[in-house]
């Protein structure tokens, strides 16, 4: 099993208890990790790279989006990788940070008809796997992140974020 040394931080928001999130995190991003190493023949570290998870607030994040990305405005997650990375590069000691927003979160999780937690892990795979270089920026990159993450999901035993039918 790929391990990943998971770092979390509640700082505003309704969100679970640290604890849940932790249960919730690691089991998601264990997965995604486990999926890049056994599908996608991504390498790792010996020591488990360490991530940080900032559970947060919409004018949080809106804040780090207007300061980092130009953006005024609040989106549901961010992603800062420690170091650039390309698909397939081996990480180094920190993986990077993923930041949540809750108020976003749980507004795109009554907009879309899915339980919060699902939508949560969703874009704790999604943030994940943009501190391994995949993107979203052009048509053949979102195909490929896309269908890493339905991969991702489906083994998770969750629903295509991306159409309507279970994953098989």
């Amino acid at each position: 099993m790929t391990e990943i040394d998971i770092q979390i931080s509640v700082e505003g928001g309704s969100w679970p208890d640290e604890t849940a999130l932790l249960a919730q995190s690691a089991r998601v991003i264990g997965a995604a990790a486990g999926h890049l190493a056994r599908a996608e023949g991504q390498p790792f570290p010996k020591q488990p790279p360490e991530l940080s998870l900032l559970f947060t607030d919409d004018a949080s994040i809106q804040a780090i989006n207007a300061e980092w990305r130009g953006q005024d405005k609040p989106t549901n997650v961010l992603s800062f990788p420690a170091y650039p990375l390309a698909p397939g590069d081996t990480p180094g000691p920190m993986l990077g940070d993923i930041i949540l927003a809750y108020e976003t979160l749980q507004r795109e999780a009554g907009e879309l008809g899915k339980p919060f937690d699902e939508h949560l892990t969703h874009l704790l795979v999604h943030g994940f796997l943009h501190l391994f270089g995949y993107d979203h920026m052009e048509t053949d990159e979102a195909e490929e992140m896309e269908g890493l993450e339905t991969r991702i999901l489906g083994e998770l035993g969750l629903s295509d974020p991306y159409g309507d039918d279970p994953v098989q």
